[in-house]
């Protein structure tokens, strides 16, 4: 079951995650990735602060002004990267600190109550959803790329293992996404 004060303090301990995760770690660490065509801890960062911008907050308001009357935006999941890219770590980690105050502020002035998470909004592919699930996924979305870069991470050290990797549930996931 959703709690909104619950996930409001997952939201908000992400960027310390990240930061204690990835900052000043030497580039084996952050550079690498689980294949053509996958994400790097950069790539995720930047994918975060794309959604805290174009996904979270801005589907939040059209679930309480418009209802299901219009549809979310498409979303890119990849936009804002050819921009982002180009930003060091540090300063995608910076900006992300920056983007998720600003959104965790926003959800805030919205003084939602308990019958405004059973509103609906429509998602375009998934149809009616409600804010409650809205909210409960932002914070799931989170811990899904934070395990996506720890799992990245270890694929590193996937032959320095040895025969422990039977071992490490880590070495095995092939990640979660559709």
């Amino acid at each position: 079951m959703h709690n909104l004060e619950e996930t409001v303090v997952l939201l908000a301990r992400t960027p310390d995650v990240l930061n204690a995760l990835l900052l000043g770690l030497p580039d084996r660490w952050v550079t690498g990735h689980e294949g053509e065509g996958t994400w790097t801890p950069p790539d995720v960062v930047a994918h975060l602060i794309h959604c805290e911008r174009e996904n979270w907050i801005p589907r939040i308001r059209v679930i309480l002004e418009s209802g299901e009357t219009r549809p979310f935006p498409s979303f890119d999941r990849e936009g804002s990267f050819r921009e982002l890219r180009e930003k060091s770590l540090e300063d995608l980690l910076d900006e992300f600190v920056r983007a998720r105050t600003l959104s965790l502020q926003q959800l805030s002035e919205f003084n939602l109550l308990p019958h405004d998470l059973e509103k609906r909004g429509t998602h375009p592919a998934l149809g009616s959803v409600t804010l409650s699930q809205l909210l409960a996924t932002w914070a799931a979305h989170d811990l899904t790329h934070l395990h996506q870069i720890s799992r990245v991470m270890a694929l590193q050290y996937r032959e320095a293992v040895g025969p422990w990797s039977k071992y490490l549930g880590v070495m095995h996931c092939a990640g979660h996404g559709a």
